[in-house]
């Protein structure tokens, strides 16, 4: 019987115990756990089963119920209060793109492009040469790097040596790509069947004008950060794309316009403990996997040893324990904010109701202001010789002509320009005597 589908941001109605799913016990180690799901995983896996749609829904059911045992805090919830403990954060789940058609492959191009973080498994091919051995390790001294081109889905495998006294100042790994190319760095653990299986994984993530990824075994709790645990949690399940639309992406940014705050407030939450922070002396494997959709990945791997990095060592050290801290004070700010927020849109819409019903009042103020303004509306002259204005007030026409015509004592402005005329006439009627006398 086929497990159950997985949609939307949580788990499916119909769930089987993870523990049933993974064949394992309530008591089964860390170690149990991975190496029994790395065998489902592998026998389930959709490169593997394309013709047998149970085995792609069996290996959705086994790669959802590692999610919740391989995390220790997931696992501890579910022991107290089963998948209903899980629900209100949702589970952030992996696309397994080895096996996409082209339509389905550039839909997914176009959700990197647009910034919508997924996470990826690796190609069953990959997981199957490494889990039998049969890859080939090229070599990575301490203290040096190496550059190169890899094929998408495909992976270049290193051996990493180091002696006791390297193991215990602390290695570094890290992939560097100028060309930004899409990437994992991967690192596998040698099993009790000689196999190697995948311990860890990281993506490569955009730093300035490069993209990066690396490891740090340091011999204190290193911390990764996982963009895809906040960004679209759960969002995505494994079948998502045969069913992608445009319409999803545009959910997304609409999503993140409406809130933009959400992205802030949960960013540190993707910081999450790494689950191997040591490596013992001996031969280490590790591996870039190209993950691009359609071109080859370039790359550039070193690795380090701590011992010339104490004050780096250190630094990062402390830097994480700030942030963790700061993680906390956010979860509780976030509440307090929330609450300002909330009242801060409460008394905006009071203010924009309040300016509008002041602008109504004022406006009907000014409305009956002007009713009292008469409005002169001039009518015939009477028999009395007077202008009737709207029947409150009159005015005899002889005071409007006389305040509009020459005045009785020659002091108006049409007798001072006939007497001013006149008596320029009359200058030049004395000068013309003089001359002519």
């Amino acid at each position: 019987m086929g497990g159950p589908k997985m949609e939307g941001t949580s788990a499916p109605p119909l769930r089987r115990d993870p523990y049933e799913v993974l064949c394992v016990t309530k008591d089964s180690t860390d170690q149990e756990i991975k190496t029994s799901y790395r065998k489902l995983a592998l026998k389930y896996h959709p490169d593997k089963n394309g013709s047998n749609p149970e085995a792609s829904e069996h290996f959705k059911e086994v790669a959802y119920s590692y999610s919740i045992l391989s995390d220790p805090e997931k696992r501890r919830q579910y022991d107290n209060a089963g998948f209903e403990a899980l629900e209100a954060d949702g589970m952030d789940m992996e696309i397994d793109l080895s096996n996409l058609g082209t339509v389905n492959t550039m839909f997914a191009a176009l959700f990197s492009k647009l910034g919508v973080p997924i996470k990826t498994t690796i190609s069953a091919n990959i997981l199957e040469e490494a889990l039998n051995g049969t890859f080939t390790i090229r070599p990575l001294p301490i203290g040096t790097s190496v550059s190169g081109k890899v094929e998408k889905q495909c992976a270049h495998f290193f051996g990493v040596t180091i002696n006791e006294e390297q193991a215990v100042a602390g290695i570094v790994i890290r992939v560097t790509s100028v060309a930004q190319s899409k990437f994992k760095l991967l690192y596998f653990e040698q099993d009790a069947t000689g196999g190697f299986g995948l311990a860890l994984q990281e993506d490569s993530e955009k730093t300035g004008k490069v993209t990066s990824a690396g490891m740090y075994f340091l011999h204190f709790q290193v911390y990764r950060m996982d963009a895809t645990l906040n960004a679209v949690r759960g969002f995505f399940s494994f079948h998502f794309f045969s069913k992608v639309s445009l319409n999803v992406v545009l959910w997304w940014q609409l999503a993140m316009a409406k809130d933009p705050e959400a992205a802030f407030f949960k960013r540190l939450e993707g910081l999450q403990p790494c689950e191997v922070s040591v490596l013992k002396a001996g031969t280490h494997i590790f591996a870039v996997y190209g993950d691009n959709f359609f071109k080859t990945a370039s790359y550039t791997i070193e690795a380090l040893c701590t011992r010339s990095y104490e004050d780096t060592t250190h630094s990062l050290k402390d830097i994480e324990a700030q942030i963790l801290r700061k993680r906390v004070e956010l979860r509780q700010f976030e509440t307090e904010y929330r609450q300002v927020l909330a009242r801060f849109q409460e008394v905006t819409n009071r203010y924009s109701q309040e300016k509008q019903s002041v602008d109504e009042m004022l406006k009907e103020r000014e409305s009956i202001h002007s009713s009292f303004t008469v409005t002169r509306s001039a009518v015939p002259v009477t028999g009395n010789g007077t202008y009737v204005s709207n029947g409150s007030s009159s005015k005899n026409s002889g005071e409007d002509f006389k305040a509009e015509s020459p005045g009785e004592d020659g002091s108006s402005d049409w007798k001072d320009k006939s007497f001013n005329k006149k008596k320029w006439f009359n200058l030049n009627l004395k000068g013309s005597d003089k001359r002519y006398g």
